[in-house]
């Protein structure tokens, strides 16, 4: 006969989103139903390593639905494999897997249950391997996670982009500017395109379609003559040029990825404005699309995915992720979830809903 599931950990990864408390409360409300005790690890594997904890009760995650960020506190910077330590002014990265392990054993968990992107999940995959009982919950703004049709957060990212594009739309016009919007997504486009069709803008750039600066320049041009003074734009923080390379602010060694993406928004207006004469402005949303209260889809998918996790916490059905199928929540083994990265594809049915309606890519003919 299995052992009895009494004592789980809980850890929110990586960046915030919102939806992130939506889980917690998801996880553990059902979880104290059971007969189990919940600890929340803080500031994601970090307090894995550190061994900061809280217990959580009923109280703890009562009236946190709707709350943005996370209670538990979050970091991309705590990767247990690659982990930063600073010595005579240098970063050096050691491996502190171990002390992560050494803190389950210690606080006896019989699982634990990994909220975050693919980082996140990289990380539970190299856990579970060492003998952590580990279920995963699929979470990023970016939407980039292959085995899951959507994360939560990003439908709330989305929002945000469509609600900034609409009040630049008011301002682009009065002045009949040119309004380059940069958002986040890294190396996917999902929120540019998903955000960009709902704020009606003219151009989308994303990773996944180099773009050609001329047919750009023709687009807003062609706008202008035809009326139309002004165009939105909206940028992928990783979006390039055709045989261009990606636009970055800094490098962070303290990361798993160091590259810090930023600064494409305001590379693109100013190669508009240069190129074309027109009056152009730049609008970086950044971590606006991160925060605040999740969107109802959101608090929704986020309190499945939390009560679905539980469920493969009693079953012992250990090293899988649940997953949004179609219309129902599902379950995928985590080493297949991040296997591949799910990026746009230039022939995505919501890609040639954009064309069809007149958005360019800034890589067609006009």
């Amino acid at each position: 006969m299995k052992p009895k599931i009494k004592r789980i950990g809980i850890l929110t990864g990586g960046g915030d989103c919102p939806g992130l408390n939506a889980v917690i409360r998801g996880v553990t409300k059902p979880a104290h139903d059971y007969g189990i005790s919940v600890i929340g690890i803080l500031d994601g594997f970090e307090g894995l390593v550190e061994r900061k904890s809280i217990e959580l009760y009923n109280k703890d995650v009562s009236g946190i639905l709707a709350s943005g960020g996370t209670i538990l506190g979050s970091s991309n910077k705590g990767d247990p494999f690659h982990w930063p330590e600073e010595s005579g002014g240098k970063v050096k990265i050691v491996d502190r897997s171990k002390d992560a392990l050494k803190n389950y054993e210690g606080w006896g968990l019989d699982a634990l249950v990994a909220i975050g992107g693919d980082g996140t999940m990289n990380i539970a995959h190299k856990m579970s391997l060492m003998g952590m009982n580990i279920v995963g919950v699929p979470k990023t703004i970016d939407n980039d996670l292959e085995a899951t049709d959507l994360t939560f957060g990003h439908d709330s990212a989305v929002y945000v982009v469509a609600e900034a594009l609409d009040r630049l739309h008011t301002t682009a016009s009065a002045h009949h500017r040119v309004m380059v919007c940069e958002v986040m997504g890294r190396y996917a486009g999902w929120i540019a395109l998903n955000g960009g069709i709902a704020g009606g803008a003219d151009i989308i750039l994303i990773p996944e379609i180099p773009f050609n600066w001329n047919t750009v320049y023709e687009k807003v041009l062609q706008r202008n003559m035809r009326g139309k003074r002004f165009s939105i734009v909206c940028v992928a923080e990783g979006a390039k040029p055709k045989n261009g390379s990606l636009v970055t602010k800094a490098k962070d060694l303290k990361r798993t990825d160091p590259i810090q993406l930023g600064g494409i928004g305001e590379y693109v207006a100013k190669m508009i404005s240069d190129n074309t004469g027109l009056e152009t402005r730049t609008t970086v949303l950044g971590h606006l699309q991160r925060g605040g209260s999740p969107t109802p889809f959101d608090r929704i998918l986020s309190t499945k995915f939390g009560t679905n996790a539980i469920q493969l916490v009693m079953k012992r059905q250990f090293g899988r992720m649940v997953a949004l199928k179609g219309s129902e929540i599902k379950s995928v083994r985590i080493a297949d979830a991040i296997s591949k990265q799910k990026l746009v594809s230039p022939k995505d049915s919501t890609v040639l809903t954009a064309r069809a309606v007149g958005v360019s890519f800034g890589s067609e003919n006009l």
